[in-house]
């Protein structure tokens, strides 16, 4: 199996060795394993990543070693210092020009007859992965929002919170289930029953701990956590976790609106994005089946 391409270049003295060498240190290439038996040495230089290219017909690239970067006017400023310091003429270090293929280049000639070309993309995706995310845009989405009674002040605030993030989305009001328990503790069961009945792409669950009056608040958040994680793994129903845990009312009434704002409407916009990423994962599925399948 292949494993690596490595492209090999002579330097014809000793000075001109040194001089290479000296310059790719100078710009941060990472060093490898050097190498010296009496007759030759050698100076391996690595990059994350490399690749060898053919081309027919008119050459792109200004060198045959071409090394892609990110910052290139920070790399030139380096190799311009690197030439005053190195007693190489300045001259030998290219200006930075535009080209046709979308990017800027400059190159820099080391030594005589070795030119390296610079190059950075200026497409901001280039040789980055394209990620799947949601869109916020709640359109053809059925929500079930789970909120409890207890400490109805702050509850109905994350509420509300909520709704307005669903609304302002795009969601419409029918398709937005809302189903009340006595507390937190009951949010978990009346989630996992939302999930399995079929009736909505993602449930936000919300509610208040508070541990000034919950002698047990500790095992009333362990178990209520769990429930609703254990809800969105086995039914695949994305669950958005508004349940509050504060020290005090003051503290819950800050994170429901007044100063650190409304909880309700973080999970809502989380809930919205999640169910645009299932989505596009399934249609992503779909579109990369075999033919035949």
């Amino acid at each position: 199996m292949i494993k690596g391409i490595t492209l090999v270049r002579a330097a014809r003295t000793a000075a001109e060795f040194d001089t290479l060498a000296s310059f790719f240190a100078a710009l941060g290439l990472e060093p490898g394993k050097g190498w010296a038996d009496g007759q030759s040495r050698g100076a391996p230089f690595l990059a994350p990543l490399g690749n060898l290219e053919f081309v027919e017909g008119r050459m792109l690239a200004t060198s045959e070693i071409l090394i892609e970067v990110t910052a290139l006017d920070t790399v030139r400023e380096i190799a311009v210092r690197w030439a005053a310091k190195a007693g190489v003429a300045e001259k030998c270090i290219a200006p930075i020009s535009e080209t046709h293929w979308n990017s800027r280049v400059f190159t820099a000639e080391p030594v005589p007859g070795m030119v390296c070309g610079f190059w950075e993309s200026e497409n901001p995706h280039h040789g980055k992965p394209m990620a799947i995310e949601g869109d916020l845009s709640a359109a053809d989405m059925r929500f079930g929002i789970v909120v409890a009674r207890w400490n109805a002040v702050i509850t109905d605030r994350l509420l509300q919170g909520a709704l307005d993030a669903l609304l302002r989305s795009g969601a419409k009001r029918d398709a937005i289930k809302i189903v009340r328990v006595p507390g937190a503790w009951e949010v978990p069961a009346a989630a996992r029953l939302l999930a399995e009945s079929g009736q909505v792409d993602a449930i936000l669950t919300l509610g208040v701990l508070l541990r000034g009056e919950t002698a047990h608040y500790e095992a009333i958040y362990n178990e209520v956590s769990r429930g609703i994680g254990q809800s969105q793994q086995e039914t695949g129903v994305p669950h958005s976790f508004g349940v509050l845990t504060c020290e005090t009312l003051e503290q819950a009434l800050d994170r429901a609106g007044l100063k650190m704002g409304n909880k309700g409407f973080e999970v809502a916009l989380a809930a919205i994005e999640m169910v645009g990423v299932k989505r596009k994962i399934a249609m992503q599925a779909v579109t990369d089946l075999p033919v035949g399948r």
